[in-house]
């Protein structure tokens, strides 16, 4: 059974770091771009960042810019995000998914995982 199954969240303090992973197991990633979303409970789901099948496009929103880093390990059958400088409204669930043309189209995204919990606070 195909699936994305996302780790790493947790607490942490403001200015603090964490790393999710999003193992694929089923199926290979080599060929899927994997974005990073985030949801806040009660409100729409946010887009994070997106790496390509080549992983020579990365592509960051805004808010998280210049903090979070996206990367991959075809490997591992696995991508990470690293987020660094966190802040108390990156705070929400963090979930992975696939885009089979590797480019990182939105509505491509499908294969969503469970999500792992980042909480941001002091």
């Amino acid at each position: 059974q195909a699936q994305l199954v996302e780790s790493g969240g947790g607490l942490v303090q403001p200015g603090g770091s964490l790393r999710l992973s999003c193992a694929a197991s089923g199926f290979t990633l080599d060929y899927y771009a994997i974005g990073w979303f985030r949801q806040v409970p009660g409100k729409e789901r946010d887009w994070v960042s997106c790496i390509t099948s080549s992983a020579v496009g990365k592509y960051y929103a805004d808010f998280v810019r210049g903090r979070f880093t996206i990367s991959r390990d075809n490997a591992k059958n696995t991508a990470y995000l690293q987020m660094n400088s966190l802040k108390p409204e990156d705070t929400a669930i963090y979930y992975c998914a696939t885009d089979l043309s590797g480019t990182c189209l939105i509505e491509n995204f499908a294969n969503w995982g469970r999500g792992t919990q980042v909480t941001v606070s002091s």
